[in-house]
Formats: C-alpha cells, sequence, structure tokens
C-alpha cells in the first residue's frame, strides 16, 4: 500500500544509508568539527565512521552541533511544496535542541503551507534507538495508515524502545557531563564499566556498573531479555563505536535464546559517538517500558 506522507529523520538514528535509501527517508544531518575541521552536517567534510573512531582513539576531542530550524525547513518544505504531508522523528530533546528546531520549522513552514500538515514526534531516543522507532513507524506508514494515526502510534511507542548501553572509555561520558572526574579516573583504574539506560525524558541514566568488559556485555544482554514482553519475537538493533568483535559475542549470546530473531547491526555515528567514545555497545528492543 502506497505511503500517504513523507518520513523526515535525523543522522542521530543511525541507521545504515541503504536503510534509510530504500524506505524513502530525509534525512537531516548533524554535524561536528575535529581538529580544526568541520565534518558531515550540510557542507562539513565526509568522514567513515572507522576513520572517525581510529582519530577518537588518538586523542582527538569532536565538538557536535544540532540541527538547526533553517536547515529543517531546506528539508520539509520540499515535500510541503509538492502537496505531501510529512512526519518527522526527531532526536531526543533530553540529549539535543534537534527537536526543537524541527518544531520551529514546522509551526513556520505550516503558516506558509496551511493545507499540508506536519507533525513532529520528540522520539525520546538516541542511536538505533530513534532507529528502531523508525523503522516501527514505516512499518505502519507503509500499510497505509494516515499520518495522525502513525504520529499517535509513534508517541504511544516512544518510551517502549528500550536501550540498552554500555562503554569502554569513562572520559568521554565525562566530558559531556555523564559521570563526575572522580568516577572516570577511578572507575578506569578498576576497570568499571557502566551500565546505561535511556530514561522516559530521553536521557542516558548509569544504572548499575560491571568490573570489566566481559562483564558488561553480559549485563547489557541480561538486561535486554529482563526488558522484553512474553513472546517478543524482534527485530532487536545493535550500534557500536568500532568493536565488531563485542559486537558478534553479544549477537551469540542474543541467538542462544532467540535463534529467529532478526538482528541489525550498525556503528554508533559520528555525532553519538563523539560523546559515547569507541568501544560503546548498545543494544535496542520493543519492551515493556523502559
Amino acid at each position: 500500500m502506497k505511503r500517504k506522507f513523507d518520513i523526515v529523520t535525523d543522522s542521530s538514528c543511525d541507521m545504515p544509508k541503504e536503510y534509510l535509501k530504500e524506505h524513502n527517508v530525509i534525512v537531516v544531518n548533524l554535524g561536528f568539527t575535529m581538529d580544526n575541521v568541520n565534518y558531515e552536517g550540510e557542507y562539513g567534510e565526509k568522514i567513515e565512521p572507522a576513520a572517525f573512531y581510529e582519530k577518537l582513539r588518538g586523542g582527538s576531542m569532536p565538538t557536535t552541533y544540532q540541527v538547526t530550524g533553517e536547515t529543517a525547513k531546506l528539508h520539509i518544505e520540499p515535500s510541503l511544496k509538492a502537496g505531501k504531508d510529512v512526519l518527522v522523528i526527531a532526536f531526543s530533546s533530553g540529549l539535543s535542541g534537534t527537536a526543537g528546531s524541527f518544531s520551529v520549522a514546522a509551526r513556520e513552514l505550516s503558516k506558509k503551507y496551511p493545507r499540508q500538515k506536519i507533525k513532529v514526534v520528540d522520539s525520546l531516543c538516541a542511536s538505533m534507538g530513534e532507529g528502531l522507532l523508525l523503522d516501527y513507524v514505516i512499518n505502519k506508514a507503509d500499510e497505509g495508515e494516515p499520518l495522525e494515526r502513525t504520529a499517535k502510534y509513534a508517541e504511544g511507542l516512544k518510551l517502549k524502545i528500550c536501550h540498552h548501553f554500555t562503554v569502554d572509555n569513562l572520559f568521554h561520558l565525562k566530558r559531556g557531563g555523564r559521570v563526575s572526574a572522580t568516577t572516570a579516573i577511578i572507575g578506569s583504574i578498576l576497570k568499571i564499566k557502566p551500565i546505561m539506560r535511556m530514561d522516559d525524558n530521553g536521557k542516558l541514566i548509569v544504572i548499575g556498573k560491571a568490573m570489566g568488559r566481559k562483564k558488561a556485555l553480559h549485563a547489557v544482554v541480561d538486561n535486554l531479555f529482563e526488558s522484553m514482553e512474553e513472546g517478543f519475537d524482534g527485530p532487536i538493533f545493535i550500534s557500536h563505536g568500532d568493536c565488531i568483535e563485542d559486537v558478534e559475542y553479544v549477537k551469540g549470546l542474543i541467538l542462544q535464546r532467540l535463534p529467529k530473531v532478526e538482528i541489525l547491526v550498525n556503528y554508533v555515528g559520528t555525532v553519538i559517538g563523539a560523546h559515547s567514545g569507541a568501544g560503546t555497545l548498545a543494544i535496542f528492543n520493543k519492551g515493556k517500558c523502559r
């Protein structure tokens, strides 16, 4: 069935480019500055994730920037000009002002195109959690659901998109204000790895800790299964900060218990990776609640 409106999202969904192209999703790019070079965004240099994480491991410190209202308008307006309504799935307002910029753009464009409708959903999700919400929304839209019902569906689903995170380097979380300098120093010395999730305000919070990387990976998988509703059949998304061996280990743990589940893997993108660092591993699923 033909989709009745266009879907717009931002690059923090961390979905594969091929997926976004295949599903006709319009993507607005966030960007960052690193080593005095502007990357991504609308006009920045391009960089592959592996090269980005190599720079991080070498000591480069990127500074990110959000989507602006004007940039959002540039991506939404062509659909309105073509007579299409628009649904926006935006990066969590708990981590970025991007959702606010989309809302500003929507208000301004609604005055210019009063016959078209624009709905902005603040996903309260990050990385492939935002991508997983997007995936469910695409499936609903492709069933022929109208804009209003699809937006309502997204709003009702978003707090059931569970995020299970661990990181390898606490100093990136310290830079973003997620942990104190003392915690970062002591944790690094003792090889303590934080276990995190996304809360209902769309903010990343620490919910536990593990002694060593392997125990941390097991902890995030345990949290994944604890969050599932009975009869869960996927999909599960995994994003990573250039640590594919750990991804394969985690996939093995999951497939031991859910041998037929669909698993989609991609990098943690550069903007989120700038704050979480190399070695981040995150698992996403639809669950009972966060």
